[in-house]
């Protein structure tokens, strides 16, 4: 079997990434709003990327896509902060260290393009995805920040780049 491949997302990954992330939100039992399941951008993440200091990742394992991240500056804030978006993995993807490698590689961009913190919005019952958070010094904080959309997402957690 061949290893899993981390590389920037290209515009033919759109379709495939989409219907990952529908997917994984669906198991999950994530409502379709107010979370990224409802964002206009999900079946169009290439173009959404491209504006300055934003990058998404996608995870290829044998030609297939199976999961993704990607930073972008957060949205309706004024401080120097990005938020990590989007960061889904299939089942096969889970265990393998992909999480923890997705995520340094989002720390290391948001770095070079100059962010001074990062930000996140989840579910409660995405406790799997909060230990790699907390255990990469992310912090829980009060509420939200920004305005990204993602009102059903009530975990909201910070941290300093």
């Amino acid at each position: 079997m061949k290893k899993p491949i981390i590389r920037p997302i290209s515009k033919k990954d759109n379709p495939h990434i989409a219907k990952v992330i529908r997917n994984i939100l669906i198991d999950f039992g994530v409502p379709k709003v107010g979370t990224a399941y409802a964002d206009k951008a999900l079946d169009a993440l290439y173009e959404a990327y491209q504006k300055p200091r934003s990058i998404y990742f996608v995870i290829e394992l044998n030609g297939n896509i199976i999961g993704g991240g990607g930073i972008a500056k957060l949205e309706n804030c004024d401080e120097n902060i990005c938020e990590l978006q989007k960061m889904y993995f299939l089942e096969e993807a889970r265990g393998l260290g992909l999480g923890n490698q997705m995520i340094n590689l989002c720390f290391q961009k948001a770095k070079d393009f100059m962010f001074e913190k990062c930000y996140l919005e989840t579910m409660t019952y995405m406790e799997a995805a909060q230990k790699l958070y907390l255990k990469n010094d992310f912090k829980y904080i009060d509420g939200p920040m920004g305005n990204t959309g993602h009102y059903s997402c009530p975990v909201h957690m910070l941290k300093k780049l």
